[in-house]
């Protein structure tokens, strides 16, 4: 199948062997990177899944692109323009559909694959479109509660199953920010493995080892 358009650039490979409808991971990267990022993981991931990394829809300078702008200053430190992220959150949830409709990927069974910031805003599209949303691989990030979409505790999440994971000495997230995510889910029942490694703010290989195991079980 030919790489279709979207709402957002991306790069796609396609299932191979695989059934009239595969399943999909959606990649979604960190700040100041882009959709060739993570697709450099497909190679790695199981040849049964279509794979479509997306390009966040703001440009930064002199390279990059991000989900949301995050901004320092001496009052507020740092903090992240939540405007931006919930727009981005429902650019991707909109992205989703199309993926869905275009490369005719299977709508239950729709992993989304996040890095960074790329998994903040994973974790805000699955926890307020859960319908969308199968599984959740986070990598590197946590739950920011303020980026999502309002009345999301009634939602269901009896199909939402979440793996997230974090650098034990990330110098970019603190480790603290993600060890809240599985008590979080938890309180909304919701499948969670969660894991540390020795490393800063990256996917140590081992990490990467553990969530092919996981994504294998699903």
């Amino acid at each position: 199948m030919e790489k279709q358009t979207l709402l957002l650039d991306h790069n796609y490979r396609a299932a191979k062997n695989a059934a009239e409808n595969p399943p999909a991971i959606i990649m979604l990267h960190g700040f100041g990177s882009d959709e060739n990022d993570l697709f450099s993981f497909a190679s790695e991931l199981p040849e049964k899944y279509a794979i479509i990394s997306l390009k966040a829809p703001i440009k930064m300078q002199p390279y990059g692109n991000a989900w949301y702008n995050i901004y320092f200053d001496d009052s507020q430190g740092k903090f992240s323009d939540d405007d931006q992220a919930i727009a981005s959150r429902e650019l991707v949830s909109k992205c989703i559909d199309e993926i869905v409709d275009k490369y005719k990927v299977d709508e239950n069974n729709i992993t989304l694959l996040g890095f960074s910031q790329g998994t903040i805003l994973s974790f805000s599209v699955a926890l307020s479109y859960p319908e969308k949303v199968k599984n959740v691989i986070g990598l590197s990030g946590y739950v920011n509660e303020a980026i999502l979409k309002e009345g999301y505790p009634k939602n269901d999440f009896s199909n939402l199953k979440i793996y997230t994971s974090h650098g034990s000495v990330d110098q970019v997230i603190p480790v603290q920010w993600a060890r809240k995510t599985e008590p979080f889910l938890n309180k909304l029942n919701i499948e969670c493995t969660y894991s540390e490694f020795p490393v800063g703010h990256g996917v140590a290989p081992q990490n990467f080892q553990e969530l092919k195991d996981w994504l294998g079980k699903q």
